[in-house]
C-alpha cells in the first residue's frame, strides 16, 4: 500500500461565458458563499487541456460540443492554508492553466452535488466581483469578451 495521495500542485480555471456576455459561476460546498468558475487540480500525466475537458464535464456535464479555447495564460499563487493539507510537503505555490469555454446562451449545467450548491449567471463585470480568486477574476475581465468570436454568435439573441 502506498502512502497518501496528494494533489499535484498545477490546475486548471475554466470561464464559462456565453455570447451575451455572462459568465456562469458555481458555489462551492466549502466554504460556503465561495463562487467560482470551474477548476480542478491535474492528475498525474494528464496534460491541462485534458484535465480542464474533464473538469467541464464533471462539474456542469458540459459535454465535447463545447468549444473549449486554451488561453495560454498561466498564474502561479499560494496555496491557502485551508487547502494545504492537500499536497504534499512543502508545495506552497499552484500553477494555474486558463481556458475559455463558450455556450449559446444560458445553458444549465448538472451539478456535480459533491462539489457544488448551485449555479447561476451573471454579467462579466458582476461575475468579476463576485468570485474569490483573483486570477479568477482577471481571467473574467480579461476574456469573456472573446466568447462572442469563439461561440460564433453576434451576442443579438434574447
Amino acid at each position: 500500500m502506498g502512502g497518501k495521495q496528494y494533489k499535484r500542485p498545477e490546475s486548471v480555471l475554466v470561464v464559462i461565458c456565453n455570447e451575451r456576455g455572462e459568465v456562469l459561476l458555481l458555489e462551492r460546498r466549502r466554504p460556503l458563499g465561495f463562487w467560482q468558475s470551474v477548476t480542478g487540480a491535474l492528475r498525474r500525466g494528464e496534460t491541462p487541456q485534458a484535465a480542464a475537458r474533464r473538469e467541464l464535464w464533471e462539474e456542469t456535464g458540459f459535454d465535447h460540443a463545447i468549444p473549449l479555447l486554451d488561453l495560454r495564460e498561466q498564474r502561479r499563487f499560494p496555496i491557502i492554508p485551508p487547502w494545504s493539507r492537500r499536497y504534499a510537503p512543502g508545495a506552497r505555490t499552484n500553477l494555474e492553466h486558463w481556458f475559455l469555454a463558450c455556450v449559446p446562451g444560458r445553458r444549465m449545467p448538472l451539478l456535480s452535488r459533491a462539489e457544488h450548491r448551485r449555479w447561476r449567471w451573471l454579467p462579466a463585470a458582476r461575475a468579476a466581483e463576485q468570485v474569490f480568486s483573483w486570477t479568477n477574476r482577471e481571467a473574467i475581465e480579461t476574456y469573456c469578451g472573446l466568447c462572442r468570436q469563439v461561440c460564433g454568435c453576434s451576442g443579438d439573441r434574447t
